[in-house]
This record gives structure tokens, C-alpha cells and sequence, in this order.
């Protein structure tokens, strides 16, 4: 008996399905397994994919409701929705002048020392209401999701205060509710030592673990908890104290690990089972096993590295080859990295970490998925996940990254609805803005 389909995509030059991998993050080898089909089709009903393939078999197997929605993806490359997994997009502020004292030599933790970088942002997101939280989200969301995005995690962390930082999270859920995509909240309370806590920084890491994170927990307003635990900020044992007490709470875990200096963060996310470890620009060989062990997610942010004009990027093909799956992030933020393109990460992750196309794919898609608890759900189009998926205005997977820095996504589809189409916003009454 043929399914029901609401939703047929047809005629497309190259599907990438990203299937196949068991319901696990890919690894090794994998990565580089897109599940490119040619001259393929997609089918959904009711928000979920229910066939994905060659056009033919889909189409021999699905019986299409007199009123589906259907595209013609015109010979076109068509993908699963892209999914973001590190993300700083609630904030207040820009930090537009630190780029020009980087161009002349000031460095990422000098400028944290002196006052700027997150702890300006810190100012700014403590003076703003709720309200303004909310409308700086909203807008970014949608500027993401006319680049292809349709799941994003989101952190807190510029409150560095419960109040702040509940204000933040909550932001964060008001957003959600008005935004097409899924949206993933995390709590990083411990991303700077406020100015309140200067030399105090193992009093502040202890009021996190002991008040904060029980109180984010008991208010559902996250689902990880993250640090930067980095030289400086937040030391191997206040790291190990922070996320102890959000396991213990209930909640996943996550590092911003070993971005600037090699402190063990890596392992330690591994000793701990955390999700993802992030970042990883350090990371030695000797702490690659430990992930792969643990099933910890590598988070890599090349465009960060690429910002900050860094000499030394994420060891991308050392992690691949030594069995650690390997996720793509924005790590979208005011000042080291200010933009939310996954495609543009693509294309610096190909020119600076030596991945492939098909490899960037999969950590933008399926492996991303996995680093914010979303793998059954999302990343890849195979029957009963979710029918996330973009039409670009390219022919091939290998088009996606070489034509760097073009706004490619034509058609957006979330949850088996069209939401951008021709690269602009669909209204709810079918319309389109912009």
C-alpha cells in the first residue's frame, strides 16, 4: 500500500540524504558519507519524511494528497535543514571596534583583561529588558533561517547574575515559541568571571554549581549546561564542579574546550560524557582516543579561528581519522565571530581544516543533530525524522562551499512546511516579505 504524502520535492540534481548511519552520529569514514542521490525526490506527510531517494522508487511508493504542496527542485541540489549547534545569539550590543584593535594586534584574552569582549557584552545584555532580548533573537533566527538553518542551539551567558541569566533563558523560550525553528537552550553561566567576582573566580564558579545551575534546572529553562574553561577564565577543577552539579540536576553537558590554551578540557569532557566538546583549536592527539571513547561530539568553529586571524586551526582531519565524529558550529556572537551562516562555515571549514564537502555536510546536518540531543529528530532525511530540508540555487553538494559567501538557500522547509521560498520569507497567509 502507497503512503499518504502532503509534501512531494521532486527533480532534484543532487539529493543529499545523509541517511544510512544507524541513528548514531557519523564517524571516520562516514563522515564523508552524504547519501548523494542522483536525479532524487522527498517526500513527507504530516511533518515527517516518509520516503527519500531516487525519484522513482519515491514516487512509486507514496500517493500524493490532491491538495500536497509540491516543489519542483529544477535540477537542483536539496539537503537536510542545516542545524547549528553552538550558537551566543542572545545578546545585546555589538562589538564592532574590537575588530579593528584585533587587525592591530590586540589579543582575544587582552581585550577580556581590559574590560571588553564579553564583559562588555555583559553590560549590555544586563541593561537590556526582556523584551529587547527578545527582538534581537527573533530577528537573528530569521536571518539564519534565510541561510538554511532550522535547528539552533542557543546559550546564555552574558548575564554572568541568576536574574541576568534567567532573563536571558527566557528570552531564549519567547523566542522559541515565535520562531520557525527548533530551538536548543543552554545555560553557560560560566563564560566569564563577572566584574563583581575579579579575583574571585573558584567563589563564582561555586555560586554556579550550587545555586545557579539548580535553579536553571528547577525552572526547565535548559537542557546543557556548558563552560569556557579556559586559561584565565575557568580552570580543569571549577569545569568539573559546574558540570558534576548539572548531571547531578538532570541536564546534559557540554565544554568550551581547549580554544586558546591546552588545559585537559577535552579529556575532561570525555571523563565526563559530555555531548559535545567545543572549540578544540589545542586539543593534542593523546586526548583524540579519549573522545572517540566517550562518543563525545568535536564541535569545531572554524570561522571563529578564521576571525580572530589565527595561525592554528582545529585538528579536523587528525579528529576524523581517529574515529572522533566532528560537528560544525557558527559560535554566532558579538565579537569573535558576529554572522550565522553554516554555509560560509562550510566553505572556511574546507579551506582551513582541509574537510571535504560531503564531510562539512554531515557536521552541519546529522552530526550537529547528535551534539544538541536532536539526532532522532533531525539532520538527515530518512522516514519518521522531521521534514527539515533546503532547495539551493546550485546544482552539486561540491557548489555549496565553492561559492563562498553567496545566500544560496531558494526553498526552506520546516517541518514539512514551505517557509522561505525563492529566498524569501513565506507569511502565514502565503505571502512572502523581504
Amino acid at each position: 500500500m502507497k503512503q499518504p504524502a502532503d509534501l512531494l520535492v521532486t527533480n532534484a540534481g543532487q539529493l543529499c540524504t545523509v541517511a544510512g548511519h544507524g541513528g548514531r552520529p557519523a564517524a571516520g569514514p562516514a563522515q564523508g558519507e552524504a547519501g548523494v542521490v542522483e536525479r532524487g525526490a522527498v517526500a513527507a506527510y504530516q511533518g515527517k519524511v516518509v520516503a527519500a531517494g531516487p525519484e522513482a522508487e519515491v514516487l512509486a511508493s507514496v500517493e500524493p494528497e490532491p491538495d500536497a504542496v509540491r516543489i519542483d527542485a529544477a535540477g537542483r541540489l536539496v539537503t537536510p535543514g542545516l542545524v547549528d549547534a553552538h550558537t551566543h545569539l542572545c545578546f545585546a550590543g555589538w562589538r564592532a571596534e574590537e575588530f579593528g584593535l584585533r587587525i592591530r594586534g590586540a589579543a582575544y584574552l587582552d581585550i577580556l583583561k581590559a574590560g571588553g569582549g564579553i564583559l562588555q557584552t555583559v553590560r549590555a545584555t544586563r541593561a537590556a529588558s526582556e523584551d529587547e532580548l527578545v527582538a534581537g533573537l527573533i530577528e537573528r533566527l530569521e536571518e539564519i533561517l534565510l541561510l538554511g538553518t532550522t535547528t539552533v542551539e542557543i546559550k546564555s551567558g552574558y548575564g554572568l547574575a541568576l536574574g541576568a541569566e534567567v532573563k536571558q533563558l527566557q528570552a531564549v523560550r519567547r523566542a522559541a515559541a515565535a520562531a520557525v525553528q527548533d530551538v536548543v537552550p543552554t545555560f553557560l553561566g560560566a563564560h566569564a568571571v563577572p566584574p563583581e567576582f575579579q579575583g574571585r573566580g573558584r567563589e563564582y564558579a561555586m555560586m554556579v554549581a550550587q545555586a545557579m545551575v539548580p535553579a536553571i534546572a528547577s525552572a526547565g529553562l535548559a537542557e546543557y549546561v556548558d563552560v569556557f574553561c579556559e586559561d584565565g577564565v575557568f580552570g580543569l577543577e571549577e569545569t568539573r564542579r559546574i558540570l558534576e552539579a548539572a548531571r547531578r540536576f538532570g541536564l546534559g553537558v557540554k565544554v568550551h574546550a581547549d580554544e586558546v590554551v591546552h588545559l585537559g578540557g577535552a579529556r575532561l569532557a570525555a571523563e565526563l560524557e559530555a555531548v559535545s566538546a567545543d572549540h578544540l583549536v589545542v586539543t593534542p592527539p593523546e586526548d583524540w582516543e579519549a573522545l572517540r571513547a566517550a562518543g563525545t561530539i568535536a564541535v569545531l568553529l572554524p570561522a571563529t579561528s578564521f576571525f580572530l586571524m589565527k595561525e592554528k586551526h582545529a585538528p579536523a582531519r587528525g579528529l576524523i581519522e581517529a574515529g572522533v565524529p566532528v560537528a560544525l558550529a557558527t559560535d554566532y556572537n558579538p565579537g569573535t565571530q558576529p554572522g550565522g551562516s553554516l554555509p560560509l562555515v562550510m566553505s572556511i571549514a574546507c579551506l582551513t581544516l582541509r574537510m571535504t564537502p560531503a564531510e562539512t555536510l554531515v557536521a552541519v546536518t546529522l552530526n550537529a543533530a547528535h551534539a544538541i540531543g536532536r539526532g532522532e529528530r533531525v539532520g538527515s532525511l530518512e522516514p519518521g525524522k522531521e521534514a527539515d530540508l533546503v532547495v539551493w540555487n546550485c546544482p552539486t553538494l561540491d557548489h555549496l562551499p565553492y561559492r563562498m559567501g553567496v545566500r544560496l538557500a531558494d526553498t526552506v522547509v520546516k517541518r514539512g512546511r514551505v517557509v522561505v521560498r525563492g529566498g524569501r520569507r513565506v507569511t502565514d497567509s502565503g505571502g512572502v516579505t523581504g
